[in-house]
């Protein structure tokens, strides 16, 4: 159960906003990049589709016919009858390669089945997850032919389980200060790791651990020594140590515990990706993983309207079913909503890193925040609807919700993820607002970039569009929604300008601003990933074709008017400034008083 994410200092310095092709990257600066996102991509061929449809089928059956999420729940580990059976599926290896032992899955086929684990146990979710997603997933992603071979064929079996320990006690989020050491030996020839890690997924059953610890490394050019972080490939032996399993509020059927590591040797031929990369190694690792828990989440919701719909269409109350009143439909729909966006997030990611899209850090976080958050509300509106039927646990209701409650905190906290794609994006839009500053100084270097830039502003200042469009790539039904997107993207992008020019540098600090700016990139995202979906849907005639462009529409209306309220806020000056400014008085003073501050009503 890693918590370690990005932190918001740090985002990938070599991206540039010239070279991306990032849609999410591009509507920082107002622009519509289109290649990744329209038309809604498909990349599984006819064999990869087949191949798929054989595992579906198994893989539901077990976790319907095997598998019992409330005896794991309750046994507070997967059943060993479970264990078994995930093993004979292959379910430990989805991703290894088939000549290594593995299903050679890539991650549009891998997402597939995650969204079925989803749907059914969340606990073995994470007991797989942390295994794969993020476990091994530094062999996978940075591993020597040599690694692969080595440890692959028995990961794939699940005969030894992976885990991925970065976390520490005084290192959580702000993962680059972590204290585990690696002392490399004077021969060279091994390392030397001492420190601890705690709420590891997996943590006390895991046989094989990527490790993260400080290791001084000299910089060949300049002589200087600074300590920077390296991945260890580590196979549980002397020195290694594992706490008792922890007691947690949901997904107790995984194991989470504190690992410890006493002066424990390890070859030097297991250090991952070079020494000092581990921060990079780190993050990939968890950027690689993240549309994969919005898959899973998109699975668990399914599950829930699933039970919220046979509730609603079977209790009758004041002689109705539920599913005739108003308040029941509009819940019933806005759960819907929440999984359709969520599940075309995850696909449309998912297609692009198997396209060989290697920018996608903001939208596999995006996807993360938005999915975690979504399963919630689905989730709470769920127990609702089944009223004290929800709340009982026989229901397996209160479960999942148990379960979901993790997923806004690991593997990059929503609040340290909404700065990071803030910053990330406005990394982005700064450097081509640098090179507009340039051309303005010497405006015969790029005369053409300046007349661009200048008659869009001007347009943009007159209240007219600035030329964008997606009239070619939109269904003709769904006109009216991508016109919205289109006019929430130019105003997205002229009011990020505006404030990279108000604060400049000063702009990492003003959180306020960061969460809003995220906020809107969050729906705008959104918004974009439902127009591609529903255009495809109603191009190729599917029979739910029309539902998909309501969702659409439900989604694309509503978020529209909350991106141009927020980004009004940013830009009044007087109205956001006084608000933040009110928030963090209320803040300190509950600080200084260690709790609430106002008077009680009764005066004593």
């Amino acid at each position: 159960m890693s918590t370690a994410v990005s932190s918001p200092r740090v985002y990938n310095k070599n991206a540039s906003a010239e070279a991306s092709r990032s849609f999410a990257v591009g509507m920082f600066s107002g622009q519509l990049h289109t290649d990744q996102v329209f038309p809604y991509p498909s990349v599984l061929n006819e064999d990869q589709s087949q191949f798929l449809s054989e595992l579906v089928g198994p893989v539901s059956r077990f976790f319907q016919e095997v598998n019992d999420p409330g005896l794991n729940d309750s046994l507070q580990r997967v059943d060993e009858k479970s264990m078994s059976g995930l093993k004979e599926l292959g379910a430990f290896g989805l991703q290894i390669p088939s000549e290594l032992g593995g299903m050679g899955l890539n991650n549009t086929q891998y997402a597939r089945l995650v969204e079925i684990v989803g749907l059914h146990d969340l606990g073995v979710g994470i007991t797989l997850g942390a295994h794969q997603s993020i476990g091994f997933k530094g062999i996978l992603l940075y591993g020597t032919q040599e690694q692969k071979t080595k440890y692959f064929p028995r990961l794939a079996s699940g005969e030894t389980i992976a885990a991925f320990c970065l976390t520490e006690p005084s290192s959580g989020s702000d993962a680059a200060s972590i204290q585990t050491t690696a002392k490399k030996s004077p021969c060279g020839q091994y390392y030397t790791l001492s420190g601890s890690k705690i709420w590891i997924s997996n943590g006390g059953i895991a046989d094989l651990l990527t490790v993260f610890a400080k290791t001084p490394v000299t910089d060949p050019a300049s002589g200087e020594t600074k300590e920077k972080i390296t991945a260890f490939i580590v196979e549980r032996g002397e020195g290694i140590t594992s706490g008792p399993p922890d007691s947690k509020l949901g997904i107790r059927a995984s194991n989470t515990a504190t690992v410890y590591l006493d002066d424990v040797r390890v070859p030097a031929e297991n250090v991952l990706g070079g020494e000092g990369n581990g921060f990079k190694v780190a993050m990939n690792i968890l950027n690689n993983g993240r549309f994969g828990m919005a898959a899973a989440l998109s699975g668990t919701m399914k599950g829930m309207i699933q039970k919220a719909v046979e509730h609603a269409a079977s209790r009758v109350q004041f002689g109705n079913k539920l599913c005739h009143y108003g308040v029941i439909q509009e819940k019933l729909a806005r759960m819907a909503v929440l999984q359709y966006v969520t599940e075309s997030m995850a696909y449309m990611i998912s297609a692009n890193m198997d396209s060989g899209s290697k920018d996608f850090q903001i939208e596999a976080a995006i996807s993360k925040i938005f999915g975690s958050e979504a399963a919630w509300c689905v989730t709470d509106e769920c127990i609702q609807i089944l009223g004290g039927t929800g709340f009982m646990k026989d229901g397996g209701v209160e479960r999942v919700l148990r379960d979901l409650r993790i997923f806004r905190i690991f593997e990059g906290t929503n609040d340290i993820l909404r700065l990071f794609v803030a910053l990330q994006g406005l990394q982005c839009a700064g450097k081509e607002l640098k090179s507009l500053q340039k051309a303005l100084s010497q405006p015969l270097s790029n005369p053409s970039l300046l007349l661009r830039e200048v008659a869009k502003r001007a347009r943009r200042k007159a209240g007219l569009g600035t030329g964008l469009t997606l009239t070619e790539h939109v269904h003709p039904e769904l006109k009216r929604s991508a016109e919205l997107a289109v006019v929430c993207v130019e105003d997205f992008g002229g009011t990020v300008e505006e404030m990279l020019i108000k604060y400049g540098k000063r702009i990492v600090d003003e959180q306020f601003v960061l969460e809003r700016i995220a906020n809107c990139a969050i729906d705008l995202y959104a918004m974009i990933v439902v127009l591609s979906r529903s255009s495809r849907s109603l191009s190729q005639g599917l029979p739910t074709a029309l539902h998909e462009k309501i969702l659409c529409d439900i989604w694309c209306s509503e978020a529209e008017l909350r991106v141009r309220k927020t980004l009004q806020t940013l830009r009044s000056g007087g109205g956001g400034t006084a608000l933040f400014r009110n928030l963090r008085s209320v803040s300190a003073a509950l600080v200084e008083h260690g709790g609430v501050v106002a008077s009680h009503p009764l005066g004593f």
